[in-house]
């Protein structure tokens, strides 16, 4: 089954490839497909990336929940955006998982045309991770590629990685995952009905469903925008569980500065920019209201300075 998928596409010239889950498509991943794409202008090759349907370790270790950063969509689209010619969306399964590195790489070879593959240091392929670097340069001397290997991006002492990203952001720090990732985190989905509390409040706020699998940073009140239709708009989100109100259920939800009408089954995405605060239980709804008021307040003074 996966060498049918592999042999579906069929690239008109030999590849550079580069392969990954490459979630989030960071400015790690985008550091290395630097690389990917200027072998491949060299060279004259068509640049590729294999990337994984879902993430290796939901087949490998289906106990251990991992919420991805970017839908296979998201990343596909992202990686066209980064200037990659072919991106080509494996399924993992336990089937690919029991391939041999020689017998994948080969595969490469007859499907793909790979001529390059770029990896960075700690990559490696096939049945049990036995295709290392050292055995992938001496699979490139038997089959005819060559290996390039790309040192990591390292921002402030630390490794750029997608797991640096999901634990800032699973710590409320959007700031940190948008210097991370080069752009700010979004979350995408369609509007649905809430409890209505907002409105009750003098904020009407729209209630955002996503993905079950989708990451969702830490409760709290969050600067953001709003996008919808093509239209950007000012915003502030609320994720939590309405600890005022007895709320049990974790919700997103967002109030538009300048927008009024109904977003009822409407799809937006948001863009996080900044913490304002954590979740807090208040005595009373019109305490609730008089913090949101000041949230709005400095909200709109950070989305003054930045436009």
């Amino acid at each position: 089954m996966v060498e049918e998928e592999l042999a579906r596409f069929s690239p008109e010239k030999e590849t550079a490839l580069t392969i990954g889950v490459f979630d989030g498509v960071h400015l790690g991943h985008q550091h290395l497909i630097g690389y990917l794409t200027s072998q491949a202008q060299q060279k004259d090759l068509i640049s590729g990336v294999i990337t994984f349907r879902c993430h290796p370790q939901h087949v490998l270790s289906p106990q251990t929940r991992l919420p991805y950063l970017t839908s296979l969509t998201e990343r596909v689209n992202l990686l066209q955006g980064v200037g990659v010619e072919l991106v080509i969306p494996l399924s993992f399964t336990l089937e690919l998982a029991r391939v041999s590195a020689d017998e994948f790489v080969a595969w490469l070879r007859k499907h793909l045309k790979m001529r390059v593959l770029i990896v960075g240091p700690d990559f490696a392929l096939g049945r049990g991770r036995e295709g290392d670097v050292f055995r992938l340069q001496s699979l490139g001397q038997e089959m005819g590629f060559s290996v390039v290997l790309v040192p990591p991006m390292v921002q402030g002492g630390e490794v750029i990685s997608s797991t640096a990203i999901r634990q800032a952001l699973l710590q409320g720090d959007a700031s940190k995952a948008k210097r991370l990732l080069g752009r700010p985190f979004s979350l995408s989905g369609e509007v649905v009905h809430g409890k209505a509390r907002g409105r009750s409040l003098g904020f009407p706020t729209a209630n955002l469903a996503v993905d079950s699998n989708q990451l969702v940073p830490a409760d709290g009140v969050y600067v953001t925008k709003a996008y919808i239709g093509g239209e950007v708009f000012p915003s502030v989100t609320n994720i939590g569980r309405r600890p005022t109100f007895g709320g049990q259920e974790r919700a997103i939800e967002v109030y538009l500065l300048e927008f009024k009408a109904d977003l009822y089954k409407q799809e937006l995405k948001i863009e996080f920019l900044e913490r304002l605060r954590g979740e807090k239980q208040f005595t009373s709804a019109e305490e609730l209201a008089a913090q949101i008021r000041k949230d709005v307040e400095q909200a709109e003074v950070i989305l003054g300075a930045g436009r």
